[in-house]
């Protein structure tokens, strides 16, 4: 079976060393995951203990909000695909460094080349910072649109936040009734594949 270039990339990364966090306990390499024609795509920070288990993003207690608040804007995890800026588990999930995220970044822009999104969530201060390419924090940014040469970039607060600090819930439900009344005016989603989602599908 000939592979998609998402697939193309996804493999040409399995077996990665290109930064220190190969051989800092990364369990494996976490490309993403979702429906490749998708028009809406989310970008977290990096994967967590169970993401770096199972193989996939936010599959832990922050996937599980993350699942939905997707649908309270209208969407569901087999019309978008989520990736991460740093693919591999920062140990006892410290923060990425920057030689880290610079080693990662080009593998996020290709993904985001190949599948194509007219709109790319970004999931919290790292990711944010780094698409939008300032330094900058989320609350300045959260829920408004930033329109780039080929996408629109659509900061959001890390699920992850609000589940440490509960006072955030309601700002970020509210900031996603704002993207839904975004995408109500702006995109078309892909629809759902038939099948579960797997990885760079």
């Amino acid at each position: 079976m000939t592979l998609t270039p998402l697939q193309e990339l996804a493999k040409s990364l399995v077996n990665c060393e290109r930064c220190k966090l190969a051989k800092l306990g990364r369990n494996q390499v976490v490309f993403g995951v979702g429906n490749s024609h998708a028009s809406v795509m989310f970008v977290g920070e990096a994967p967590g203990f169970n993401e770096d288990q199972k193989g996939e993003p936010f599959v832990g207690a922050a996937g599980k909000l993350l699942n939905d608040l997707l649908a309270s804007a209208g969407l569901s995890r087999d019309q978008i695909y989520i990736a991460n800026v740093i693919k591999c588990r920062p140990p006892n999930n410290r923060d990425p460094e920057q030689d880290e995220v610079e080693t990662c970044k080009p593998f996020l822009l290709q993904q985001i080349q190949l599948i194509k999104p007219t709109l790319v969530c970004t999931l919290g201060n790292w990711a944010t910072q780094t698409l939008l390419e300032r330094k900058v924090g989320i609350t300045k940014v959260k829920a408004q649109a930033f329109h780039m040469k080929d996408f629109v970039i659509f900061p959001l607060l890390h699920p992850a936040a609000a589940l440490h600090q509960g006072n955030l819930l309601p700002t970020l439900k509210e900031d996603f009734k704002k993207l839904k009344e975004f995408l109500d005016k702006n995109t078309t989603p892909a629809e759902p594949t038939s099948s579960a989602p797997t990885l760079a599908a």
